[in-house]
C-alpha cells in the first residue's frame, strides 16, 4: 500500500468535509464526544493482533526446538490467515484515513470557532477524539499489514544475471 494515496484520501476528504460542515453546520445534529471511539477499539485489535501474529511468524520462522521456545507451544500460522489478515489491514487503513479526513475537516471548522459558537467547544472534543483514533486505526492497519508480508530471502537480495541488463 501507497502511503502516498493514505495522505491524499486525508487531505481531499479533508478539504470536502470542511466545505460539507462550512455549508451546513448549523442544520448538524449535535456530535457526540464518542462518536470516533469505535475507531479506537478496532485500533486496539489490530494492534493487539499484529503483535501477536508477529510473535508467532517469528517463532515459526526461528524454528528453534520447543524447550527453547519457552513453555507455550506456538501454533503454526496458517496461510489464509495472514492474507486475511493484510486485506482487514489495507480495509482499514483506507477506512481510517478516510474518517480521519472528515474528522479533521470538523476540526478545521470548529477549532477556529471555539470562542464564537456555543457547540463548537463539545465539537472540538469529538472532533479530536475522532481523529486520534482514526490515526490510531491507520498506524495500526499499516503495522499488521507490514506484519503480513514475506520477509525477503537471501536469493531476493541479487538479481539473475538476464535481469541486470
Amino acid at each position: 500500500m501507497d502511503r502516498r494515496d493514505l495522505v491524499v484520501l486525508v487531505g481531499g476528504l479533508a478539504v470536502a468535509a470542511w466545505l460539507v460542515v462550512r455549508a451546513t453546520y448549523g442544520s448538524l445534529p449535535e456530535l457526540r464526544w464518542w462518536l470516533g471511539v469505535p475507531l479506537g477499539v478496532l485500533a486496539v485489535a489490530e494492534a493487539l493482533g499484529a503483535r501477536t501474529l508477529q510473535a508467532r511468524l517469528a517463532a515459526q520462522r526461528d524454528r528453534r526446538p520447543m524447550a527453547e521456545r519457552g513453555p507455550t507451544p506456538v501454533r503454526p500460522v496458517e496461510p489464509m490467515l495472514v492474507a486475511r489478515l493484510a486485506v482487514l489491514a489495507q480495509a482499514s487503513a483506507y477506512v481510517g484515513a478516510a474518517l480521519l479526513g472528515v474528522w479533521v475537516g470538523l476540526l478545521l471548522y470548529v477549532g477556529p470557532a471555539v470562542s464564537r459558537l456555543q457547540a463548537a467547544a463539545s465539537d472540538t472534543v469529538t472532533a479530536v477524539v475522532g481523529a486520534v483514533c482514526s490515526a490510531a486505526l491507520v498506524a495500526a492497519a499499516l503495522w499488521l499489514e507490514s506484519v503480513c508480508r514475506v520477509p525477503p530471502s537471501a536469493d531476493d537480495e541479487t538479481p539473475p544475471a538476464a535481469a541486470r541488463g
